[in-house]
């Protein structure tokens, strides 16, 4: 799996970086990007060979999502979060209708999976009605939903068990997606999503799954976000030209992937702090430039203080508040 992530690497230095002050002031990814990403087979990277993926083990999960997230933090979270769907669909009853679209990118995806992960209030409900179900609530980040078919969309129902559905991302009477305004990552096209009265055909479910079973294997799926806050710490070394973050980078980034559930938070936590760390140095080292509006440490910046607060856990925020100023 070296040559794709060699790949990335090349796409983020030769594509991505250079563009990314262009995409932050427009705040839209262009398609084109995304079509070059599904090209190079990246959509395609957690699904099956049999249906066109890459069948990728985590280490090459990591190492190109690191990679993208070093080249435009807003184009890699849009790409970042396909890469569920195509998982979740392998061995469910969508995958002969889905998975190939899916790996080569020909369908793109996006998740709203905070119905599996919060206990209360449920974020998203759903109830069965003969052949269909009827979703209720919502979510406050939904990404990429310009440049997305479909969400993977988590709903809980009386029993506590939850229902991984398909819903097509079309606006209309009962499905809404208002945008919001980020100060960093607004180019990836972020919105509140809401159902009321949705119904979706039982035939888009991916699985059912009871929560209890679903959030304890939840900390395990930490893993993947740390690398787009090793990425954004990466290329910050790289422009202040501090070659000495580069052992930081390793440490972080070895104990991210030795880390079990219960050291995961701190070790995302981790990273986090190195982003921002880094954040800060590109931006001293830079001096008084980085306070421009445009310049590349100034963007940085915003998106070091993004993934400070992305995909976040209550354990997580709690080592980031001991790390940062001694809270705890």
């Amino acid at each position: 799996m070296s040559d794709i992530v060699a790949r990335a690497r090349v796409l983020a230095d030769d594509v991505l970086f250079p563009q990314a002050g262009a995409v932050d002031d427009a705040g839209a990814v262009p398609s084109v990007t995304l079509d070059t990403l599904a090209r190079e087979g990246l959509y395609g990277l957690t699904g099956p060979a049999s249906h066109g993926g890459l069948a990728a083990d985590p280490a090459t999960v990591h190492a190109v999502a690191e990679a993208m997230a070093g080249g435009d933090l807003s184009t890699a979270f849009i790409w970042l979060q396909h890469l569920t769907v195509p998982a979740m669909v392998t061995g469910s009853p969508l995958a002969d209708e889905w998975l190939a679209d899916l790996c080569a990118g020909r369908r793109r995806s996006g998740i709203a999976l905070l119905a599996a992960t919060r206990p209360q209030p449920v974020a998203i409900t759903a109830r069965r009605e003969g052949d269909t179900f009827v979703l209720d609530g919502g979510v406050p980040w939904v990404t990429g939903w310009e440049h997305v078919d479909v969400v993977l969309v988590a709903a809980r129902d009386d029993d506590d068990v939850v229902h991984f559905l398909l819903v097509d991302a079309e606006e209309g009477p009962t499905l809404t997606a208002v945008p919001q305004q980020l100060v960093a990552v607004q180019a990836s096209s972020t919105v509140e999503f809401r159902v009321s009265g949705h119904v979706v055909p039982a035939s888009r479910l991916v699985r059912s799954v009871p929560l209890a079973a679903w959030q304890a294997r939840d900390p395990g799926n930490l893993r993947a976000n740390g690398s787009l806050a090793l990425g954004l710490a990466a290329r910050c070394a790289r422009l202040a030209e501090l070659p000495q973050l580069d052992a930081d980078l390793a440490a972080v980034r070895a104990r991210l992937d030795a880390a079990g559930p219960d050291q995961l938070p701190d070790a995302r936590a981790a990273a986090a702090a190195l982003a921002h760390r880094a954040a800060g140095l590109l931006a001293v080292a830079v001096g008084s430039g980085s306070v421009s509006a445009g310049h590349p440490a100034e963007r940085l910046a915003r998106e070091a203080h993004f993934l400070l607060v992305f995909g976040s856990r209550p354990a997580i925020k709690a080592a980031l508040l001991h790390r940062l100023g001694g809270v705890g």
